[in-house]
C-alpha cells in the first residue's frame, strides 16, 4: 500500500482525507479558492462540429447567467430557441 498522500484532480494539491477514509475534494486549495468551476463540456468544444460546439457555449452561457449547474428540459428548450429553432 502507498504511503504517498493523494492528489485532488482538480486542485492538483493533496486532498485531504476525511474521517471515515474517504478523500474530501471539497476543499480548498492553498490559495483559498475551489478550484475550476465544473461544467457539462468542461474541457473543451475542439472535438465537436461547428454547430454542436455553438449549442454547447450556449448552455454554458446560459449555466452561467442563471447561475445553475444542470438545465433541465424547458431550459435547453430556451437555449435552443434562442439559437434561431422553430418548430
Amino acid at each position: 500500500m502507498s504511503t504517498q498522500p493523494l492528489t485532488s484532480p482538480v486542485q492538483g494539491s493533496p486532498a485531504p482525507i476525511a474521517s471515515g477514509g474517504f478523500v474530501d475534494r471539497r476543499s480548498y486549495d492553498s490559495n483559498g479558492s475551489a478550484g475550476r468551476e465544473r461544467r457539462q463540456f468542461a474541457n473543451s468544444h475542439d472535438e465537436l462540429s461547428p454547430e454542436a460546439a455553438e449549442l454547447a457555449r450556449a448552455i454554458d452561457g446560459y449555466k452561467l447567467q442563471h447561475r445553475r449547474r444542470f438545465i433541465d428540459a424547458d431550459e435547453l428548450l430556451v437555449v435552443v430557441k434562442s439559437l434561431g429553432y422553430s418548430k
